[in-house]
């Protein structure tokens, strides 16, 4: 396990998140645990881990999660990991999902703020490739249309979109929705807690993936 190739603050925050594994239910980790076990089969198969993280409206939760388990995995050494994220229907990644990562330490970029739909690159170290996170239907170019692991972030998602095409796997590992915060006092700190948990339970997954 490695953060020294991170940004300053974006180090010190991984590594507290690795230190807080014990906040997560013997539950939870059973169901990360199906997460890391398909990592460590396409290492097996000496073919990449393609992993597509879904929610309704690809704005808070399916960001969230497709950025934290791809520098989980460059944390935790875990090569060949490719992750995207999409929705059943097509938004904007939202500015407070934005703030709370920048807040975590990435740095971030978007092409044209004024978009409805920016792109935002997404860096964690300076040798790092950025992830260009913005909205798109979860089985649009760049996503992969066969042989990935589709994980559902939200109920709505895993309801609504009871076909993912082409996967070889379909999880289920749900996040609150900090949306409820939207425009409340506790809108940063909602935000806040919810970069947090997804962020440790990323690292703890990729940490079990190879083991």
């Amino acid at each position: 396990m490695t953060t020294s190739h991170l940004y300053p603050e974006l180090s010190a925050y991984v590594a507290d998140r690795l230190r807080e594994f014990e906040l997560i239910s013997v539950e939870r980790k059973a169901e990360l645990q199906q997460l890391s076990d398909y990592v460590t089969r396409c290492r097996q198969q000496g073919k990449p881990s393609r992993l597509t993280f879904v929610c309704t409206h690809n704005s808070r939760r399916s960001h969230l999660t497709q950025v934290w388990a791809q520098i989980a995995a460059a944390c935790c050494g875990v090569e060949g990991v490719q992750t995207f994220s999409g929705g059943t229907e097509v938004t904007a990644c939202n500015p407070r999902t934005v703030a709370a990562l920048k807040r975590a330490g990435l740095h971030i970029v978007a092409d044209d703020p004024a978009k409805a739909n920016p792109r935002y690159s997404v860096s964690w170290s300076d040798q790092s490739t950025p992830l260009i996170c913005y909205s798109k239907v979860f089985n649009e170019s760049p996503n992969p249309t066969s042989d990935y692991c589709a994980i559902m972030t939200c109920s709505h998602a895993d309801q609504n979109c009871p076909i993912a095409i082409g996967c070889d796997l379909r999880l289920a590992i749900r996040y609150e929705d900090p949306k409820v915060s939207d425009d409340t006092p506790a809108e940063s700190s909602v935000y806040d807690e919810r970069c947090r948990q997804v962020a440790r339970e990323m690292l703890f997954a990729m940490s079990h993936a190879g083991n």
